[in-house]
């Protein structure tokens, strides 16, 4: 009978040089000779970019540094967030029953929120900006009442229709019709199982749209949201063509007075700069609450070891 076969060692495992050489920890990085290229261009934009800002005295950074914080330039700052803030939460309401309108199954309603959307995207918003700004010229009173009844109250519309009640509703329509289609889409990201599931559970119509679709849906919501946001509050400089007392109308008042143009300029940028970057890290916080449980993008948090090695 023969006896046990002997175990032998491959040559790979007895061979220094080999398992050094197959060894992943020995393992070095690839030099790519086309990334070291593109990052010395990078450095070297960036260079003569900085060089560009310190050395160029027409820049006039001392006027920058004395209008930055100019009491008439913060009213102005105030008004643009204010404004993109009010724009933003209408447009939100407004859009979330054009959103469900868009979903209904009856037609009617259905048509007519497609039509508002397709009318309001449509439009550029300085055309409705103006639009709205002389509405008096069509209707010199607005009136409150039954349909061709009796008025119950009325207004001058000069009075109503005001740079700001201009700067609202013109930014509120069309920041209405973008959110309704990220807000359909957000709802229809969510897919139908998690309804059946929570139907199966007992869960009323109301409780399976709060506690299981809405949550799953922010996380798609958000980030256009967020960025729709964005475009509204760089869009408030539109209002300065109805003399809306904005940042940008506020620079510009100063420097047709000082002919300071690109300092006073710089300024505006800077503002805004300040306020989307503090913006974008409040909608990343945002972002990472609403995608625990979820990998896609990086922002989940990943799980963190104890002294012990376990995952807490």
């Amino acid at each position: 009978m023969a006896g046990p076969i002997p175990l032998t060692k491959s040559k790979s495992s007895t061979d220094p040089k080999t398992s050094l050489t197959d060894d992943v920890a020995h393992s070095r990085r690839r030099v790519r000779p086309w990334r070291v290229v593109g990052g010395a261009l990078l450095a070297l934009v960036v260079v003569l970019l900085v060089h560009f800002l310190v050395t160029n005295p027409r820049l006039e950074w001392d006027v920058v540094a004395e209008y930055l914080f100019e009491p008439s330039v913060l009213s102005g700052l105030g008004t643009t967030v204010w404004l993109a803030v009010a724009a933003t939460v209408a447009g939100a309401v407004v859009g979330a029953v054009l959103a469900a309108a868009q979903m209904s199954s009856f037609p009617p309603v259905r048509w007519a929120a497609t039509l508002y959307i397709g009318v309001f995207r449509g439009i550029p918003p300085l055309v409705q900006l103006i639009f709205w700004f002389n509405l008096a010229y069509l209707l010199p009173r607005i009136s409150v009442g039954i349909p061709f009844g009796p008025e119950f109250a009325s207004w001058d519309a000069n009075e109503v229709i005001t740079p700001v009640t201009a700067a609202v509703i013109g930014l509120s329509l069309v920041e209405s019709a973008y959110m309704a289609e990220i807000i359909r889409g957000g709802l229809l990201g969510v897919e139908q199982g998690q309804r059946d599931a929570a139907r199966a559970m007992g869960l009323t119509p109301g409780q399976t749209f709060f506690r299981v679709v809405l949550p799953q849906a922010m996380r798609v919501i958000i980030p256009p949201g967020g960025s729709q946001f964005i475009s509204v509050l760089k869009g408030t400089a539109l209002v300065s063509v109805i003399a809306m007392s904005d940042l940008l109308h506020s620079v510009q008042v100063v420097y047709n007075r000082t002919y300071e143009i690109v300092p006073m300029l710089i300024v505006a940028c800077l503002w805004y700069l300040a306020v989307v970057t503090l913006f974008t890290v409040g909608q990343r916080r945002l972002e990472r609450h609403f995608s625990r449980g979820h990998t896609t993008g990086g922002l989940a948090r990943r799980p963190k070891k104890t002294s012990q090695g376990a995952l807490a």
